[in-house]
């Protein structure tokens, strides 16, 4: 019987796992690579499916990259990818936590790092930045993924979410956030309402298709059920009131 792992089913139309396009997410990695002062070594903290590692071991010439995750599973799909890609001889996936691998000191230091997606991992946006830095390279960059309120969430977005108020700000206030501490936006990418769009209908429809193409599943109920949840969620709930925000940084100080 066919191993139910919800990630991936979740992710099988959408593997980048973050409410962008194929063009913005391509863009924004581009502007990390060409602006992380020439080095081609890449940590995705939270990796998931490794699409970004993946992306640019395909892309740069000579590039590494390191991705860490708990989802065994994840791993288990880059590992294959890469190596249908050729590239699994640039690519180290390590199956552990992301704040405590971030932690450790670097044998060499990463000339891009990236958590998208991914702060919760580290506590919120702040910490996020706080353990990325350790594991950078002088003049590299940090590409961060953060929600944020494009207005004022009510009890029902809160409680679909499962959030309060606080654990995000407006986009203005996160930015400024970032640049208090110290870090420079040298680039990002403000997602669109089509981009979550497409990301949620991906996301609930691929894990609704599933449930339909395995009736006899155990867990064929659960995943229908999971899937009317989170597009309830979404389309009565957080849907244009919860934003995310990609940005390159550079460490200013």
């Amino acid at each position: 019987m066919r191993r139910y792992s919800r990630h991936l089913i979740t992710h099988a139309d959408h593997p980048i796992a973050a409410p962008l396009h194929g063009d913005s997410f391509r863009a924004v990695l581009a502007a990390a690579m060409n602006h992380s002062g020439g080095g081609k070594r890449l940590l995705d903290l939270g990796c998931g499916q490794a699409m970004w590692p993946l992306t640019a071991l395909t892309g740069w010439e000579g590039s590494f990259a390191v991705g860490v995750d708990t989802a065994a599973d994840s791993l288990e799909w880059a590992r294959a990818e890469a190596s249908r890609l050729g590239v699994a001889d640039r690519l180290t996936l390590h199956e552990a936590d992301a704040a405590r691998f971030a932690a450790e000191e670097p044998e060499e230091p990463f000339d891009v790092v990236l958590c998208v997606g991914a702060t919760h991992a580290f506590g919120g946006l702040l910490s996020t930045l706080a353990a990325a830095s350790r594991q950078l390279a002088p003049g590299g960059c940090v590409v961060v993924g953060e929600g944020f309120w494009e207005r004022e969430p009510g009890p029902d977005v809160l409680d679909a979410l499962g959030a309060v108020p606080g654990d995000y700000t407006d986009l203005g206030t996160t930015v400024d956030r970032v640049t208090a501490a110290d870090w420079e936006p040298v680039y990002a990418h403000t997602s669109t309402r089509d981009e979550w769009d497409e990301y949620e209908w991906c996301w609930t429809g691929s894990l609704a298709r599933w449930a339909l193409d395995h009736p006899d599943h155990p867990h064929a109920g659960e995943a229908r059920e999971t899937a009317a949840a989170h597009r309830a969620a979404w389309l009565h709930g957080y849907r244009g009131t919860l934003g995310f925000v990609t940005m390159v940084l550079r460490d200013a100080r």
